[in-house]
């Protein structure tokens, strides 16, 4: 049962919208209306914004030790919560109960990390040059947040940038994604239950064009952090360039792989496979151009194709189930053009390539042999659980294939050789790279791309500095 009732909150308030506006929540693996979605009104917009102003002011003026006692109180709480919330999160995402309470586990993690790092915001004393003169470099928080998180990691999302500018000192006005809002009320309530002053923290919802555009129009918000779409964060960054807003983009990717010729092939097999089909394949860091060296090219992918087509796909709240839904229809009829355009275009089918089910956004795991470079999977990202291979022979080939593309979020690179991990990790245009396995993000290490797959880092200390800003201080002792 969906047991959270969808609110906004506003100035330390649960709240409906206040025109009465709103959307269907549809589970994705069965298609039933979960709840209803309110929309905050320009009103409600405003009023977010003030209350973050005012907000800022009273949480910038506690102790970070202040701040570390109820953001650890909240971690506490998420934590205690991680099963119920988990469960609103399969149902209003699709993932699988055990991908949904680790992402739930994440957020209480980040939480931890973020009110504990907010005690070593350290500054720094520079030597002067004239005698009975200090000079001190002093880390600030920036000002009041807006921030927009993606549906695809409701949890996640959500918890690096609310964390993160809480425990620089920062308010946070947060529109989490439509499709799925319950995960993020649910952690928000934790925070209010912890003792968050009204106004620190504010959720709203709406038509994100709309919301975007006019909280990015105020003077009041310095500082926004976007994870979506490049599109979307080219558009929000030409819209916070009229008051100099300083952002973090995290935004799309189509992260190569590269198995090398002495690569533990089953290690690689059993590595990707189950991250290729994490949370659908709607993953931003999601392996989606496997470069398989010739030597290795036929077994691993027979063997791919042979283990993803006995993944279990269902419902994420049923036992076993591996692979849940898309988020909705519309990519549904996007993963089949995708299919249908590279198998047109010279690619062999090994599984999957359709929906399936009769009810909910299933679409089979599928496998694609020998796909050519101009088949528009291999430069569009698919974001859904489609695999397209393709053969290489030499390291320099390769590796131009791997940088051909403007994005540069995550890569991956398997082989049992320290030298060619060296020289392909140092080769790769990417933010993050992993080697032989592909766990890149963490509370702790900085997450974030490169060329247009955004700038500027969060979890780590990263995370927190993008938050605050520089203050130089001189004085003279008279």
């Amino acid at each position: 049962m969906y047991d959270e009732k969808i609110e906004l909150l506003i100035d330390g308030e649960w709240c409906q919208g206040s025109d009465g506006k709103a959307e269907d929540l549809i589970n994705p693996a069965t298609e039933e209306v979960l709840a209803e979605v309110p929309h905050a009104s320009v009103a409600d917009l405003d009023r977010a914004l003030a209350a973050s102003a005012r907000g800022f002011k009273v949480w910038k003026a506690m102790t970070a030790q202040a701040r570390h006692v109820i953001m650890m109180k909240a971690a506490e709480l998420i934590e205690a919560r991680k099963e119920r919330i988990g469960r609103l999160l399969t149902m209003e995402n699709g993932k699988p109960l055990a991908e949904a309470v680790p992402e739930v586990q994440f957020a209480a993690d980040a939480t931890r990390w973020y009110a504990e790092e907010g005690k070593r915001a350290y500054g720094r004393i520079v030597p002067a040059r004239l005698p009975g003169v200090r000079q001190m470099v002093v880390k600030e928080p920036v000002g009041p947040v807006v921030a927009f998180a993606a549906w695809n990691f409701p949890s996640s999302n959500v918890i690096r940038k609310v964390a993160g500018a809480l425990g620089a000192g920062c308010s946070v006005i947060i529109k989490p994604a439509e499709e799925t809002p319950g995960t993020a009320v649910a952690i928000a309530r934790c925070f209010q239950e912890a003792g968050v002053p009204a106004g620190v923290l504010n959720v709203v919802f709406g038509v994100p064009a709309e919301v975007s555009a006019h909280l990015l129009a105020s003077s009041i918000p310095k500082k926004v952090t976007l994870t979506g779409s490049t599109a979307v964060g080219k558009l929000l960054q030409r819209q916070a360039a009229d008051t100099l807003k300083r952002c973090t983009m995290e935004l799309g990717g189509h992260a190569p792989v590269i198995v090398h010729e002495d690569a533990d092939l089953e290690h690689a097999l059993k590595t990707l496979v189950a991250f290729k089909f994490r949370n659908a394949g709607q993953v931003c860091t999601s392996p989606t151009r496997f470069f398989i060296h010739e030597s290795h090219y036929d077994a691993f992918v027979g063997g791919f194709a042979e283990r993803a087509a006995a993944l279990k796909v269902g419902n994420g709240l049923e036992d076993g189930t591996q692979v849940g839904p898309m988020i909705a229809a519309r990519r549904l009829d996007a993963m089949q053009g995708l299919v249908d355009d590279a198998v047109k275009a010279g690619a062999r089918l090994m599984t999957g390539g359709t929906p399936t089910g009769n009810r909910g956004y299933f679409f089979a795991p599928t496998v694609l042999k020998d796909v050519p470079g101009d088949a528009r999977i291999m430069s569009e990202e698919p974001f859904g659980p489609i695999a397209p291979m393709t053969p290489f022979s030499g390291f320099d080939d390769v590796i131009e294939r791997a940088n051909a593309l403007p994005y540069g979020l995550a890569s991956f690179v398997f082989t049992k050789s320290v030298s060619t991990a060296m020289k392909t990790e140092e080769a790769l245009d990417a933010g993050l790279v992993g080697v032989n396995h592909m766990m890149v993000s963490t509370p702790e290490t900085p997450f974030g791309g490169v060329n247009e797959s955004g700038y500027g880092s969060e979890s780590g200390i990263e995370g927190l500095e993008a938050f605050q800003r520089t203050k130089f201080v001189t004085e003279f002792a008279l």
